[in-house]
């Protein structure tokens, strides 16, 4: 119960208000999202991206990269192939590759989904107003994001360290 009290023109004025919940599932929802959006935030640094082929097998795409998860709902991304520059240097053709973006970010905490919305890609053009689905996991305090192909079967994992 909350107790709300003003004075105004020489009166004195107290009201009780119950707050009730009428719908606990709903409030526990929020309380483990929030628990997710505090569990997301921080500064990341990339350890690997792997890529799926069809037949399973693993291939290391020699990534670098960060990401960042803010307060706001907020999130930013760049990785690129740890040989970038060293290609650069050896070409005088413009040498691309890698991923920059930012975005919106919301949450699926039944699925551990993470959906980074994007809003800009300097990099990617064709992202922009585009939805990058990742599906998460935690591993011994390792943020694990995983792309899926429309089968569902995971054809990308990019696994981030926090900075701490």
């Amino acid at each position: 119960m909350r107790t709300l009290g003003f004075i105004g023109a020489g009166v004195i004025c107290v009201s009780s208000v119950m707050v009730w919940n009428a719908n606990p599932t709903a409030a526990a929802n929020n309380n483990e999202l929030e628990a997710v959006k505090q569990q997301f935030l921080g500064h990341y640094e990339l350890l690997s991206f792997i890529s799926y082929a069809e037949d399973g097998s693993a291939i290391d795409n020699g990534y670098e990269g960060r990401i960042t998860y803010d307060a706001y709902d907020n999130m930013t991304a760049q990785g690129m192939p740890k040989d970038l520059p060293a290609r650069a240097a050896a070409s005088t053709e413009n040498v691309r590759g890698g991923f920059a973006y930012y975005g919106d970010v919301t949450w699926d905490v039944e699925n551990k989904i993470v959906t980074h919305h994007v809003k800009g890609s300097p990099s990617r053009g064709s992202w922009v107003g585009e939805d990058n689905v990742r599906h998460y996991e935690w591993d011994n305090g390792l943020l694990k994001l995983s792309i899926k192909n429309p089968e569902g079967r995971i054809t990308g994992t990019l696994t981030w360290r926090r900075f701490e």
